[in-house]
């Protein structure tokens, strides 16, 4: 018997919004523990993370993962505990329900422990605690700053404890030293994780790196070599537009 396929599987994929044809014909085997999507804005980044997560449903061609389609798989690891993947939105106040950091965190750790509200606030505290972060549990998300809120997403993500973790510009609203801790817990992680970025420094060492372009696959292939070919042809093409080239 043929085992089942280990990831994604994208058999063209189809995908209109509006009159807008965000893919045609998309093709992907997406099985890399760290993979990175990078390009222009309206590239099809975030359009990509959102088919995954089941927010989109393609007008045509298949989706699959683990050789099931994805609509039965994330119905298989939908119930509590078992979420097949999270996406953390680009705008942490599109993904903030609670007005306080255990709160909201005490959401997740119910995801991950069948919907059981018994031990969620000390659960949420011990997890706050372990990333040094216990002093933030009952701050309003009102006083914390966007990079903050972006933290507390993170946090929350990690929480529920998905199969896959999707993360639409993860770094765009943090700091150095916020870019740097990020990258190093995402090195720790042991589920798939899946990032749209501009800020390209901490993808060059990922084994896969897809460039995306009006919707197609411009470039595909370690980090070390898309990264640098993406930064060349915008330097390129900047040059070109201001007449320095």
């Amino acid at each position: 018997m043929t085992a089942p396929s280990p990831g994604w599987r994208l058999r063209s994929i189809g995908l209109r919004r509006g009159q807008r044809t965000i893919f045609q014909n998309l093709s992907l085997d997406l099985d890399e523990a760290r993979i990175a999507l990078i390009g222009h804005n309206g590239a099809g980044k975030s359009s990509l993370l959102r088919l995954l997560v089941g927010l989109d449903a393609p007008q045509q061609g298949s989706l699959s993962w683990a050789g099931q389609a994805a609509d039965m798989a994330r119905r298989a690891h939908g119930s509590p505990g078992g979420r097949l993947a999270s996406l953390m939105f680009q705008n942490p106040d599109d993904q903030i329900i609670f007005p306080t950091v255990a709160e909201e965190l005490q959401l997740s750790w119910r995801s991950a422990h069948d919907g059981n509200r018994k031990g969620a606030r000390s659960g949420a505290l011990q997890f706050l605690e372990q990333h040094g972060l216990l002093h933030w549990a009952d701050r309003a998300m009102g006083t914390l700053s966007q990079g903050e809120r972006q933290w507390v997403c993170w946090l929350a993500m990690l929480l529920a404890r998905p199969r896959v973790l999707l993360l639409d510009e993860p770094y765009a609203s943090l700091d150095l030293p916020g870019q740097l801790r990020l990258a190093a817990d995402i090195r720790r992680c042991t589920q798939q994780v899946i990032i749209s970025t501009h800020v390209l420094h901490p993808v060059r060492d990922f084994a896969r790196v897809i460039w995306l372009e009006d919707g197609r696959v411009r470039a595909d292939g370690p980090g070390r070599e898309v990264c640098p070919a993406y930064e060349a042809e915008a330097r390129r093409n900047f040059a070109n537009a201001t007449g320095d080239g």
